[in-house]
């Protein structure tokens, strides 16, 4: 295993603890998992009203936006998050709402592309205080919770393991070819799942880490939105 991807996410995790974090903001998770060749949202980050239309520019419409601070881990209950935006005006506003925030005033905003798709996928890593760090794989979205369809492996994963876990999963036929949606690329996520054990392996700091959605955007996983708990001193 090449050092470069642990050195590069050990940085991230040694800046957030040096602040004090106990998780990174979405976009340190997402900057932490691009490390290991996780694919991510391509996204921007502002603080300032007249960022957003450049950023928006980059990116290209529609877009998601999205309050970004690492203290704040549930977005979608806070009403930080707004979606589907398709013009300037629509951004602009939408700044103006996150920033304005109901409970919360976040640090920054990202201005992150719509992925298209409607499969959501959830993958993540726990440290068992037994077992150590284990990998999860599940059906991903606002249901996660009250589905509890997930599998679970030890790490370090090799392919096989991974593919495994994609069967073990009541849903598992979301990832076949359905209703005109191609099959999800088995070894893509299977990819995946090897290096979020990697991360858990390499890096002691990362208690826990929650990717909740990945998204099929047709066969290619994305992840939407990144969760990553960092162990207490």
């Amino acid at each position: 295993m090449d050092a470069e991807p642990r050195e590069g996410a050990e940085r991230i995790l040694e800046a957030a603890a040096a602040q004090g974090h106990h998780t990174l903001s979405e976009h340190d998770a997402k900057r932490l998992l691009a490390c290991y060749g996780l694919p991510v949202t391509r996204e921007i980050l502002v603080v300032r009203r007249d960022e957003v239309l450049p950023a928006a520019a980059r990116i290209g419409y529609p877009l998601a936006m999205k309050g970004c601070s690492a203290g704040i881990a549930h977005k979608t209950e806070r009403g930080l998050i707004r979606l589907d935006l398709r013009s300037d005006p629509e951004a602009l506003g939408a700044f103006d709402e996150i920033v304005a925030g109901r409970h919360d005033h976040p640090e920054a905003v990202l201005v992150q592309e719509m992925v298209p798709g409607s499969r959501e996928l959830a993958m993540g890593l726990v440290r068992d205080g037994d077992f150590g760090p284990c990998v999860m794989f599940g059906l991903g979205g606002i249901f996660t919770e009250i589905l509890e369809d997930a599998a679970f492996r030890r790490a370090p994963l090799e392919e096989a393991d991974a593919l495994a876990m994609m069967k073990d999963i009541r849903g598992g036929r979301i990832l076949d070819e359905v209703r005109g949606m191609p099959a999800a690329d088995r070894g893509a996520l299977a990819g995946m799942l090897i290096r979020i054990g990697r991360i858990g392996l390499e890096h002691e700091r990362v208690q826990e880490i929650d990717l909740n959605p990945v998204i099929l955007a047709g066969s290619r996983p994305v992840v939407v939105d990144a969760l990553v708990v960092l162990r207490g001193e």
